[in-house]
């Protein structure tokens, strides 16, 4: 089954940054609609070649098939993907092998794999299965980890209002892959900040997917340069694509959780260059 018609973003530097409105910054780096009901719905990034997305199973079930733009016959043929599901329980068959995702739970799938879908579990509605995919060399073993169930680091202080609960999925003391780094963290109650101070990869590129925002809240996502930050400001089960030259923090107005993923150079977790709070401009 072959598919058509992954929008992309092409690649930026620091220098088009002070000349980008509003609308500009969200129209090269947020992906707004990134779960819609029935359809799987991906966006491609010409940073690190990364491909993120939603599949919302809403009943039926989906095949994750061939892309013209990444010039395969099926999907996983040259790549690897994360997947994480943010809804009800779900199940994802992958070369006829069903794993049954709980709202929390982690998926990887290697290079090679042929035949993926998505569907609704037996007797359950709402599943939304997001996507993370890299480019891959070789092939390693899928693996599913359930909720709690990799590496957990609590992180932050209540003081600083950026008390958080971090569970590592995918990465080089975890779950094998060849390029992707990801996990989940969940913001304590009376915690707003995801990251402070902030840092850069430099090496790598990250995404956030934000969600359990409350409908009528928002994450203040900073980004840019330390020199010549900027933001936007980013509802429940958004993305956002944060460059390996940009900094990535944010603020909410509750807590939330969120979904980081990164792809490039190395899986060194702490490979960060940090942006204290006294260098932002």
């Amino acid at each position: 089954m072959t598919q058509t018609n992954i929008p992309q973003r092409y690649a930026t530097n620091p220098a088009q940054i002070p000349g980008m409105t509003t609308q500009d910054l969200r129209d090269t780096y947020l992906i707004p609609d990134v779960f819609v009901l029935g359809e799987i719905r991906l966006t491609y990034t010409h940073h690190d070649r990364i491909v993120l997305g939603g599949a919302v199973p809403a009943g039926s079930v989906l095949e994750l098939g061939g892309y013209p733009e990444i010039r395969s016959d099926y999907f996983l043929e040259h790549r690897e993907v994360g997947i994480i599901n943010v809804g009800g329980t779900g199940t994802v068959t992958a070369d006829g092998e069903v794993y049954t995702l709980v709202k929390g739970a982690c998926l990887y799938l290697g290079r090679g794999i042929k035949d993926v879908s998505f569907a609704d579990a037996s007797g359950e509605t709402g599943a939304q299965f997001y996507l993370f995919s890299a480019p891959a060399h070789t092939a390693y073993p899928a693996a599913l980890v359930s909720p709690g169930e990799g590496t957990v680091r609590e992180l932050g202080d209540q003081v600083t209002s950026n008390r958080r609960t971090l569970n590592q999925y995918i990465h080089e003391n975890g779950v094998k892959s060849c390029q992707i780094v990801m996990g989940v963290t969940e913001l304590h109650p009376g915690s707003m900040w995801n990251t402070m101070p902030a840092h850069t990869h430099d090496r790598r590129t990250e995404c956030y997917l934000y969600f359990d925002l409350p409908e009528d809240a928002r994450v203040i996502h900073l980004m840019g340069e330390r020199e010549e930050t900027r933001h936007l400001v980013i509802a429940d089960r958004q993305a956002v694509i944060s460059p390996s030259w940009s900094l990535h923090s944010g603020v909410g107005t509750s807590a939330y959780t969120f979904i980081w993923a990164m792809a490039g150079e190395n899986q060194a977790f702490d490979d960060m260059d940090a942006a204290p709070v006294t260098d932002l401009r």
